[in-house]
């Protein structure tokens, strides 16, 4: 195996004393080296008050044997500090050939800025259900119907459920409606929890003049089409009598054009409301996001704007369990002005130490993480993307790449597997593992028609659920829906169209996830690469007591050595060895 020698560490349990330390406390790191290695001394290199200092390991002889793949690995210890907020180090590995870095980007023969080093993080920890959560997203429009539609406002163009198909661009798109409701939504929990879902995802809920409802009217009350507070509050009952947990979905960076914030700032140049918007001094036109103007920008320099969103987002804790952001990154940019991260931190901080604050964003986050704001971020870069390009079909034809133009380019196994690390190596490992791992929204193509089949499809899930970080699945993705864009993927729900819905594939995600719910090594444990080529992928997700070994293979290759005995746990042969037929996935469990 390509990477099986490599030396290795992440910031989970296996090799880090503690993930919240206080600030100045000691924490306890360690490194494996397989004895291929050649590996004679280990320094490591942190980073104090902007200045590096070396510290020296020592070998840690009450770790051999540590896991069971691998008992023969050296491992080795040392002691650092959490001096500042966050804290970088690295490792400096001496071998008969030379000197290597180890970054959480990988192993590096030659001198590298900090950004990729391995992160120690003081700030308040992310609520501990978070660590356990997968995610379900509902498009409350199209998920379920408890009533008929009535008294329907001017701008609303109705659509039937089953026969009407979802009109994908163009005139209508936003209109178009189909009547799902909240209590809609309470009646088929049975199907969201038989996926072993324990956390729903709702996007928009209040009023607006779309289906979509990312052009608020207002954020005091939910939408009476969707069922009115009344409403929310049965769903958040029956959710939370299961043991699950509801999200919603804000805002932060704009708000509808007749939301009343922004109706006051238009109607008087003199009302409080007017700084609270960017307006034009001699023009009187406005900002707003993307340049469309039922969707004015919020100035978040304005005292106002940061009080209002303030008690927002206060207000619907309870029957909420925290938000997902929408447009987090552009929140408080504009031009000269960036109030971004004060924001994050100011609003994480009053909700309070339970409530999960998750941002969109849809290119890189790095940035913006780790600072005491997002507790992750919706993992477009870092995930989605190299899963698409990796698992996209031969006959895949869309224009664009998640907005980047030329439609989504074919790459192999090592362009895939050089992503994953290129953008975990950039964050910390606890905002790696908050982050949602997706592999379709509302927002985006679905899953099935990137990978055009339900074999490739079935590979990309096995990532998600096996992989570290939250899974967010998009409803009806387990029933194998298509779409070729955000609007065509939000596909009414197929309840009563059985011609819709692909039982294996969501016989797979119950299964998946399922795993992924036993086996605590897939939520907690560590990641270790292990081999990649252009059509195969196989890694190592280990706590003390056991390893799991992952294998996704996306077309027929040569069989892979695993140099162990291991205990099958999905799909996996008897022996020693990972076959060479393809598409496949296997999963084995080897002990300690």
């Amino acid at each position: 195996m390509r990477h099986l020698h490599e030396p290795h560490h992440d910031g989970s349990a296996l090799y880090v004393s503690t993930a919240e330390p206080a600030l100045g406390a000691p924490v306890t790191v360690w490194i494996r080296a397989p004895r291929a290695a050649g590996v004679t001394a280990v320094h490591v290199r942190t980073v104090y008050d902007g200045e590096p200092r070396y510290t020296a390991a020592a070998v840690d002889a009450a770790r051999a044997g540590a896991t069971g793949y691998g008992r023969t690995d050296v491992w080795w210890k040392a002691e650092i500090t959490a001096v500042n907020p966050v804290t970088r180090y690295r490792f400096l590995l001496h071998t008969g050939t030379g000197q290597r870095w180890l970054t959480a980007a990988g192993i590096a023969g030659h001198d590298l800025t900090d950004a990729s080093d391995f992160r120690l993080v003081c700030h308040q920890a992310p609520p501990a259900w978070m660590s356990d959560a997968i995610v379900y997203q509902i498009f409350p429009d199209r998920f379920a119907r408890s009533r008929p539609m009535r008294d329907l406002p001017d701008w609303a163009l109705p659509r039937d459920w089953d026969r009407d198909p979802v009109i994908p661009s163009g005139p209508g798109t936003a209109e178009q409606f189909y009547g799902g409701d909240l209590d809609g939504i309470a009646e088929r929990l049975d199907h969201v929890q038989g996926l072993g879902v324990n956390t729903v995802y709702l996007t928009p809920i209040f009023p607006a003049r779309s289906n979509h409802r990312y052009d608020a009217a207002s954020f005091e009350r939910v939408d009476p089409l969707l069922g009115g507070d009344e409403a929310l509050h049965r769903l958040s009952a029956a959710l939370h009598a299961r043991g699950m947990r509801l999200l919603g979905d804000i805002t932060t960076n704009h708000c509808g054009d007749t939301h009343e914030w922004f109706t006051a700032a238009v109607s008087d140049v003199h009302a409080p409301e007017r700084e609270m918007f960017y307006f034009d001094p001699e023009t009187g036109d406005y900002e707003s996001w993307w340049g469309v103007k039922s969707l004015p920008k919020l100035n978040w320099g304005s005292e106002l704007v940061r009080s209002s969103m303030r008690a927002v987002l206060k207000k619907w804790l309870g029957p909420l369990d925290g938000w997902r952001v929408d447009v987090a990154n552009m929140t408080g940019r504009l031009g000269g002005a960036d109030h971004n991260h004060e924001v994050a931190a100011d609003l994480r901080r009053r909700l309070g130490p339970e409530a999960a604050f998750i941002a969109e964003h849809n290119h890189d986050a790095t940035q913006d993480l780790d600072r005491d704001g997002w507790h992750g971020t919706m993992n477009y870069g870092g995930f989605t993307r190299p899963v698409w390009a990796w698992l996209r079909g031969p006959e895949l034809d869309l224009e664009h790449f998640l907005g980047v133009p030329g439609g989504v380019p074919a790459r192999d196994g090592q362009a895939t597997l050089a992503t994953f690390r290129a953008f975990a190596g950039q964050m910390s490992w606890r905002s790696l593992t908050h982050s949602w791992q997706l592999l379709d929204s509302h927002d985006s193509p679905r899953i099935r028609t990137v990978t055009g089949s339900r074999e490739r499809h079935l590979l990309a899930l096995g990532l998600q659920a096996t992989l570290p970080g939250t899974p967010m699945v998009f409803a009806g993705s387990e029933f194998g829906l298509t779409g070729v864009n955000g609007e065509h993927s939000r596909t009414p729900m197929p309840w009563n169209r059985p011609h819709d819905q692909d039982r294996d594939t969501l016989a797979a995600y119950r299964a998946l996830f399922g795993l992924r719910a036993a086996e605590p090594a897939l939520r907690h444990g560590g990641l270790r690469w292990l081999h990649a080529d252009a059509d195969h992928l196989v890694f190592a997700r280990e706590t003390y007591a056991e390893t799991l070994l992952v294998s996704v293979r996306r077309a027929p290759g040569t069989p892979v050595e695993i140099g162990t005995q291991a205990e099958g746990v999905y799909n996996a042969p008897d022996g020693d060895v990972i076959p060479g037929e393809g598409p496949s996935l296997r999963i084995w469990r080897v002990s300690r």
